[in-house]
């Protein structure tokens, strides 16, 4: 998978980029960062103002329009909103959705005193569970363990953390690791098939719980590749 280390002219390949829950600390990052490397992206919410106003806010190359607009503008679509809304909101955006590569870097996870913790899902992942409810996209699973704080803070200038990418379409993985790779310091790493995104959206917990007791914003780098 050498296009995910050294991808040429990625902006070419990739095209629009959506980004569905765009008002989110998660998708305002991702956003901003993608537009910060040149690349067209387009804001989706519910909220087509909210999303407008946000997207003034990210600067040049972002604009902010409704989930369904969003879905329809783009050529790439990263979904980054709430477990709880996820199905929902993919079942409704399906034929958009349709034909095009969906990235999906949703964490199903629920929070008590404890801490974080892993929220039980019927098709396995939250991946997979989009890749059910849109049989006719590209679904890829790719960004869970990337700091929405260090995404969204302008001082930050590399984010020096690897994305596990993973996906049964070798196309897409491809293409979504050259998204990765526009945002200096990350790198796109392929990780296995959708089968086995369970336990890369398991991880969040983990690297939440190392967060919290070291006041910092773990990522994590795979070694020897």
């Amino acid at each position: 998978m050498t296009s995910s280390l050294e991808p040429t002219n990625p902006s070419e390949r990739i095209g629009v980029v959506g980004v569905l829950g765009g008002t989110g600390p998660q998708g305002r990052g991702l956003a901003a960062r993608f537009a910060a490397a040149g690349l067209d992206v387009v804001l989706g919410s519910r909220d087509a103002a909210r999303a407008a106003a946000t997207a003034q806010t990210l600067g040049r190359g972002v604009r902010g329009t409704t989930n369904q607009d969003c879905a329809s503008a783009s050529d790439i679509v990263v979904v980054a909103v709430p477990y709880m809304g996820h199905a929902a909101l993919l079942a409704d955006l399906a034929p958009a959705l349709a034909g095009k590569v969906v990235v999906d870097c949703v964490n199903p996870l629920g929070f008590d005193k404890q801490g974080a913790f892993v929220l039980a899902v019927p098709e396995g992942s939250a991946a997979q569970q989009a890749a059910a409810l849109l049989p006719n996209s590209r679904v890829v699973a790719a960004f869970h363990h990337v700091s929405a704080v260090l995404l969204e803070d302008p001082q930050v200038d590399r984010l020096d953390t690897d994305v596990l990418v993973l996906g049964d379409d070798r196309e897409a993985t491809d293409l979504v690791a050259d998204l990765v790779a526009v945002i200096p310091g990350m790198r796109g790493v392929y990780a296995g098939r959708l089968r086995n995104a369970h336990q890369v959206e398991a991880l969040t917990a983990n690297l939440i719980s190392v967060n919290r007791r070291y006041k910092a914003h773990a990522g994590i780098r795979v070694t020897d590749v």
